[in-house]
């Protein structure tokens, strides 16, 4: 039986956001001792420059236009530079749990830059979900485990970073989506990580000579390689091919699974623990995203 495009770029989604949601834990346990979070990033982008650029010279070559090469350095520097460099700064400082249900704000905030830039038009029952998914994000910024304001601990500035992050994504999934439709995957790929190393090497460089390799245990070996392989190639490559069947909105709204997937991998092992607040938030992101994706005629894209 054959698969229609569009049902392999849900599949594909589905995988990549499984894959993201166990990532929050397993970054988080690479940063606590051995890597330092711009270290990690510079690292990443190397990994996924060298890993692209190979892949790309066994497959048909396409000529990228100047114009589409100056519009993809853009989305670089929103998709690759501050999308990992606020990722990884901010789970250091958050939890596993924060991080991932901040990020579940992203269709809302999709479907703003869809309205600006997109011109989609915003109804009264998606700005009332945009209202319930910013009152959900807010919360969890601006309170802690025991539900007092807490503007000076390490975790609000890791949460203010992780909505840096979901923001940057945002933009980016809009922008990037003018170029998936003229050329392949991996040729946008790793052009973008070409970029992307330009503005990460001169921030995360001195963090990455200061590695002690010598020092890490093979179970961080094998979490840097998850890292590498299995969200910044296997499923960063799952959302580009995605994006050019199904529309940025759609990429975004599988985001709201990542909580569920990370909350029970951190809790497996025993990294985090689901707060009170962090239900009611999750509730109210959840509710926010589903007045912004509810369609009265359901229409399969």
């Amino acid at each position: 039986m054959k698969i229609e495009p569009r049902h392999k770029a849900h599949m594909a989604l589905a995988f990549a956001n499984i894959l993201f949601g166990m990532n929050y834990a397993i970054t988080k346990g690479i940063m606590s001792d051995y890597v330092a979070p711009f270290g990690l990033a510079l690292l990443r982008v190397i990994s996924g420059l060298v890993i692209f650029w190979t892949i790309s010279a066994f497959m048909p070559q396409e000529k990228v236009a100047r114009k589409d090469l100056l519009w993809i350095a853009l989305c670089a520097f929103f998709g690759i530079f501050l999308n990992q460099v606020m990722f990884l700064s901010g789970l250091n400082l958050s939890t596993p749990i924060n991080a991932s249900i901040i990020m579940t704000s992203n269709p809302v905030i999709v479907l703003v830059f869809s309205a600006i830039i997109l011109k989609e038009l915003i109804t009264p029952r998606k700005i009332t979900g945009i209202i319930f998914g910013a009152t959900g994000a807010v919360m969890l910024i601006l309170f802690n485990a025991e539900g007092k304001l807490d503007f000076g601990s390490d975790t609000f500035l890791g949460n203010i970073f992780q909505l840096i992050n979901t923001t940057a994504f945002g933009f980016y999934l809009i922008l990037v989506k003018r170029v998936m439709k003229k050329y392949q995957g991996v040729t946008v790929l790793k052009w973008l990580y070409v970029f992307g190393l330009f503005y990460i090497f001169p921030v995360g460089i001195q963090d990455f000579t200061q590695i002690d390799w010598s020092s890490i245990p093979p179970a961080i070996y094998l979490s840097i390689a998850y890292l590498v392989i299995m969200i910044t190639v296997v499923a960063y490559f799952m959302n580009m091919y995605a994006l050019k069947h199904v529309m940025p909105s759609t990429v975004s709204t599988y985001i709201y699974s990542q909580p569920v997937v990370a909350s029970i991998f951190a809790m497996i092992l025993g990294m985090d623990r689901l707060t009170w607040l962090e239900v009611i938030a999750t509730m109210l992101v959840f509710l926010g995203v589903y007045l912004v994706s509810y369609k009265k005629k359901v229409v399969p894209d």
